[in-house]
């Protein structure tokens, strides 16, 4: 992963760029390069850095088997969020962040739920027995929930991470994840501050070239992850299967062959006459 990540591709991407030098956050110092034109510049060697770090540790949660939600609801973001993050099968919100999606989440789940029994109604045929009005008010009611909530309708439990574009648009999530210790990754600008993260990208969260870039590398790290995981299930799969294998072909201990009985040698007729003269004498 670290050998596919490119400096010169960051700065065609326009990840350098950071906000007007009167917006930034004083933390995000460490990782601005120089001012120019009044703004600041991102040091892209420690984007980089910052990059394999994130992405090995979201390959861990990958390979672990828990799901990374990404938050990204800002116009720019949205469709690159949710292809990249369809392509890794794994969750995302790109609508409204429902409140209490994490420290409330039972009754997001009650929500979901709710969907999928609509969804059953219209497979059986209980749907069609409903009236014009009843339809037509669990049609809006399931178009709802699925605008909200349809993407993160497989995540039956908390998710391992969360991956953030943009921490001061998406404050609700970040506080919701900080209260129940959920690792938070993101990208992070100069005007945000890095110390609300657990594992900050520093770059230009506002460009889709940016947000494309780095969301790109993230999921490719996440695929990786999945990748390994399944290659470990096979092989232990297949360290299964390998015992009963040998017991089947094992070779069946060859069989004792008996001796045959010695033949009894029969006395001759005049032999046994002779004997017995012998002894009348």
């Amino acid at each position: 992963m670290a050998n596919n990540i490119e400096v010169k591709e960051l700065l065609d991407a326009g990840v350098h760029f950071g906000h007007l030098t009167r917006r930034w956050d004083p933390n995000m110092a460490p990782y601005i390069y120089m001012e120019r034109n009044g703004i600041h510049i991102i040091n892209l060697y420690k984007t980089v850095a910052k990059i394999e770090e994130s992405s090995e540790a979201l390959k861990k949660i990958a390979a672990s088997g828990r799901k990374i939600l990404f938050v990204a609801t800002k116009k720019q973001a949205k469709d690159i969020v949710s292809a990249k993050a369809a392509n890794a099968n794994m969750p995302y919100i790109t609508e409204r962040w429902p409140g209490g999606m994490l420290t409330n989440f039972v009754t997001i789940r009650k929500a979901i739920k709710k969907m999928q029994t609509i969804d059953r109604m219209k497979a059986d045929g209980r749907f069609d027995t409903l009236s014009k009005k009843e339809k037509l008010q669990m049609n809006r009611l399931r178009e709802k929930l699925d605008k909200n909530l349809g993407s993160i309708a497989d995540m039956t439990r908390l998710p391992g991470a969360l991956f953030v574009v943009d921490i001061k648009r998406e404050h609700i999530a970040i506080k919701e994840a900080q209260k129940l210790n959920i690792p938070i990754f993101a990208m992070v600008d100069t005007n945000s501050d890095p110390r609300q993260v657990d594992y900050l990208i520093p770059s230009n969260d506002d460009a889709s070239k940016s947000i494309d870039k780095i969301v790109g590398y993230v999921s490719d790290a996440i695929i990786e992850g999945l990748a390994e995981r399944k290659a470990g299930k096979d092989a232990q799969a297949e360290g299964k299967d390998a015992p009963k294998a040998k017991a089947a072909t094992k070779a069946a201990p060859a069989p004792v062959e008996k001796a045959a009985p010695a033949p009894v040698e029969k006395a001759e007729p005049a032999k046994v006459e002779a004997a017995a003269s012998d002894e009348e004498e």
